[in-house]
């Protein structure tokens, strides 16, 4: 199988690394585009256009991962090229007319690091290191969690205040795989989202936030399965 990973808000390819040999060792292929988060511009049809340009056609099926702000761009990118699954990694959705931002949905898992994302003068936000670490990584080993945090970049928020170009839900099998000590994205919502939006029971792990850095033989096992 081919695995297509988009990764989520402040990150790049980068965040994969653990989890790319994981999966090449269970024979599958790995795809892990960046995504402009630095460009004030660019919405979710750029960040859609920026994955969809490093897939090339293949007969392999393909799986299409979204982690957290990734899972807005996982559906648009598989209504757009084909797709064998789409798999939400404690992710948000998208709501076919409607920004993400309007949804009036609540991800906050009520967690508080010691320091939160800061405003940069030109709109995006940026994550002081140790924040990062608290919110993020803090399951992680402590080099891989002070590597990851150290590496995080601004982050723009244009494909969340805009309506999401998704017009319907593609026709693609999907799958939730939940954090169970996120704090990131609540726990909370993954349920019911998973439940109410693509009608299936979550897979939950331990862990939090970012499961292919802190448990990647883990993750990559479940998402084999999947495909």
């Amino acid at each position: 199988m081919r695995f297509v990973l988009i990764h989520g808000a402040y990150h790049g390819a980068w965040c994969w690394d653990l989890l790319r040999p994981e999966l090449e060792r269970l024979g599958h292929e790995v795809i892990a585009p960046d995504l402009p988060c630095e460009d004030p511009r660019a919405g979710a049809v750029a960040y859609a256009t920026a994955v969809i340009d490093t897939v090339p056609p293949s007969p392999a099926p393909t799986v299409i991962v979204g982690h957290s702000l990734g899972g807005l761009t996982a559906p648009i990118v598989a209504s757009r090229i084909p797709t064998h699954r789409l798999v939400f990694l404690c992710a948000l959705l998208p709501l076919p007319g409607s920004s993400f931002d309007g949804q009036g949905v609540d991800i906050d898992s009520g967690f508080r690091p010691s320091a939160s994302p800061i405003e940069q003068p030109d709109g995006s936000a940026k994550w002081p290191e140790q924040g990062a670490i608290e919110e993020y990584y803090h399951d992680c080993d402590p080099g891989v969690a002070r590597w990851a945090a150290q590496r995080l970049r601004a982050q723009h928020w244009r494909i969340t205040q805009e309506p999401t170009p998704l017009l319907r839900w593609p026709d693609v099998p999907s799958s939730y795989v939940l954090a169970r000590d996120d704090r990131g994205v609540a726990p909370r919502y993954s349920r019911q989202v998973a439940r109410e939006r693509l009608g299936l029971e979550p897979i939950e792990i331990d862990g939090g936030h970012s499961p292919f850095l802190a448990r990647p033989a883990e993750l990559a096992t479940i998402l084999s399965a999947l495909g």
